[in-house]
Order: structure tokens, then sequence, then C-alpha cells
């Protein structure tokens, strides 16, 4: 078990360090997404699966979803067509698909081998959950939902298009 969570650490950090080193927003964006996964089988092996479920379903799946679709508006013209020609290139998928692997294999140990993790923590179902985040830390989950929208809202802001008869604020000129 120490393996595997020492592994899922390596690929984690690994897998970090290439989304801050990626020029690409797309590659940065898979990284991203292994690192993630990474981070949820460490919180298998400490015997947290309910966290590791929730860190694949929102943080790998919603989130990656809304920075996929930010992405998209962002639509940057004839330049973003042929760098998207070339994310077909099987070599760009190598360094993902190696580090996805090793999860994967990870997973598939901890499966067989039938246990999620003894440091004789208590284990905290999502009943207990759900009542904190809608009590305890509304607040935070609120301002969380909040920092989202503007960063959607600041994104579209500055990736659209600006119109024929609009100057460079946003704003219709007269004429």
């Amino acid at each position: 078990m120490t393996i595997v969570f020492y592994l899922s650490a390596a690929v984690a950090v690994i897998a970090t360090v290439l989304v801050i080193t990626r020029l690409n927003a797309v590659h940065a964006l898979l990284h991203l997404i292994v690192s993630l996964l990474a981070i949820a089988v460490i919180f298998f092996t400490l015997g947290a699966p309910f966290v590791a479920a929730l860190e694949v379903i929102i943080y790998a799946g919603a989130i990656m979803v809304l920075f996929v679709f930010v992405i998209m508006m962002l639509n940057l013209g004839p330049h973003a067509a042929e760098a998207e020609r070339r994310w077909l290139d099987p070599a760009i998928w190598v360094g993902p698909g190696i580090l996805a692997l090793i999860l994967a294999g990870e997973v598939g140990y901890l499966i067989l081998r039938g246990a999620a993790g003894t440091t004789g923590a208590a284990i905290v179902g999502p009943q207990t959950v759900g009542v904190s985040l809608f009590t305890t830390y509304m607040l935070g989950v609120e301002l969380a939902s909040l920092v989202l929208l503007a960063g959607l809202v600041g994104a579209y802001h500055l990736g659209r298009r600006r119109g024929a008869g609009e100057d460079g604020e946003g704003e219709r000129t007269n004429g």
C-alpha cells in the first residue's frame, strides 16, 4: 500500500510540473486531469474513498469540463484550428498516457487487493460531508462558486470578438 501512495504522489508531482510548464492550454488540461486522478488515488490509499470519488467527479469531471468550455469560448481563429490538428499527433499523448496507465495499474492493484487503507481514521459518510458543506462551510462553498463564475465571465469578456461598431471598451460608437 505504501508503494502505491508514493507512486501516486510521484505521478501527481510530475503531472503538476507538466501542467505548469506546458504552453498549450489543452496539453496543460490533460496533465491536470492526470494530476487530479493521482490525488484521488492518494485519498483512496489513505482510507478516504468518498473523498477520492468526489475528487474524480467534481474536479476531474465537472471543473475540467468548465475549463474546456472556456477554452472553446476563447476560440483563437485559424491558429487554434492548426493547433487542434497537431493535437492528433500520437507523440503528444505519450506523457499523459504513461502517467494515466501507471494510475490505472495502481487502481487495479488496489481493487484486487480489496483494501481502501488502514490509517485508523474514522470513516466519514456522504451525509456528514453534505451537512457540513451546507451548514458549517456554506459561505466557503458559495464564495468558491462566485469565484468560478467571475472567472468564466472574465474569460468570456477577454476572449470575445469585438464587432465593427464597438470601440476598445466594448461600447458602441456613433457614426
